[in-house]
């Protein structure tokens, strides 16, 4: 199957040094992609002089204007509706382009994304979703930041959400999905996170209860739901986690030139471990709930990074994570249905 990529180029801390290469190292990759780069037509034209990729799969969309990366959402949103993540976005709601994906300010790409694209039915708000590795492989988490404040119902549907992204990139057809958590008691958390274990247990999905906040890196799910403001503060916590332990390393390891030699002869060691952990490898951040596949690359991504996010849109275009989540929230909400026309049949009230 062609996928078709909306690229914008223009986002990021590196704008097209870094996107349009990473672009065209993943299109040398995937030869059933095309890959369209949206943004400032003379600065994009000079990076594909001497391209070795057939012409007919690579294409430029000039847009006029950048979103900058400290812009306010609203202002981008009103202001500049022909920037290069709005174009981006425009290609994927017109069907030219089947996912975007932008290094460009978070903020402003899930309001145009949201603006333009719309949520998807019986999903009422999008959520970021990322990937971290633990000690079993990786997990699915969201959301990230995105929704600060949530009901139980919402965080249901980012579990929808979530678990269809599994099964259509990674082929589990129930990947296991635990809630975010203080305890893994059924009474621990606050009313919403306990609404929101029910709703989970009685949708069908591989719910497997309550997870706390060690069981994320030890891989005791699959996919992991909770709100924005838990989620982001989660993931800078880890963040910084990983930064301390590595300045950790550096400064130990530089101590002396006893400890010098000991870095020297545990270097394979050092690759091996800093390659399992790179942050690169996990870039990419799904915007799920959209009638549309959009991702989210880190700021500061290099070509590396930015062709890992690439990939992770042009899996879930690929393989459908769209018509999935659709899917299981109309089987959700069809076997909901029953349950709530007898609640609304009650003998109590019909009698009033």
């Amino acid at each position: 199957m062609a996928v078709t990529l909306a690229i914008d180029c223009m986002g990021g801390d590196h704008g097209p040094g870094v996107t349009v290469p990473a672009a065209l190292a993943f299109a040398r990759r995937f030869p059933e992609s095309r890959i369209i780069l949206v943004g400032l037509e003379d600065r994009i034209r000079p990076l594909l002089s001497g391209v070795d990729i057939d012409s007919g799969r690579i294409a430029v969309h000039h847009a006029t204007q950048v979103v900058a990366m400290d812009e306010s959402p609203a202002l981008a949103l009103k202001n500049k509706k022909d920037s290069s993540m709005r174009v981006a976005a425009n290609l994927v709601k017109s069907g030219e382009a089947d996912a975007c994906i932008s290094a460009g300010n978070t903020g402003a790409l899930m309001a145009i994304s949201r603006f333009v694209l719309k949520m998807l039915p019986g999903i009422d708000r999008p959520a970021i979703c990322t990937v971290l590795p633990t000690t079993k492989g990786h997990v699915h988490v969201l959301d990230l930041g995105a929704n600060v404040d949530c009901e139980a119902e919402h965080l249901l549907q980012f579990g929808i959400m979530g678990a269809m992204l599994v099964a259509a990139v990674e082929h589990k057809e129930r990947p296991s999905i635990g809630l975010l958590n203080i305890g893994e008691e059924e009474i621990k958390g606050n009313e919403v996170v306990k609404q929101a274990a029910e709703l989970l247990r009685d949708s069908g999905l591989n719910f497997i209860g309550n997870v706390e906040g060690d069981g994320v890196y030890q891989g005791e799910a699959e996919v992991v739901v909770c709100d924005g403001f838990v989620g982001n503060v989660a993931l800078k916590i880890s963040e910084g986690l990983a930064q301390m332990l590595a300045s950790f390393l550096k400064q130990e390891f530089s101590r002396s030139p006893l400890t010098k030699l000991a870095a020297l002869v545990a270097l394979p060691v050092l690759k091996r471990f800093k390659n399992r952990v790179d942050h690169r490898r996990y870039n990419g951040a799904s915007l799920l709930g959209l009638r549309g596949v959009v991702v989210k690359s880190h700021g500061s991504a290099d070509a590396f990074a930015f062709g890992c996010a690439i990939e992770r849109a042009f899996e879930a275009a690929r393989e459908g994570v769209l018509e999935r989540i659709a899917s299981q929230v109309a089987a959700y909400q069809a076997q909901r249905a029953p349950s709530l026309n007898d609640s609304n049949n009650s003998p109590a009230q019909e009698t009033a």
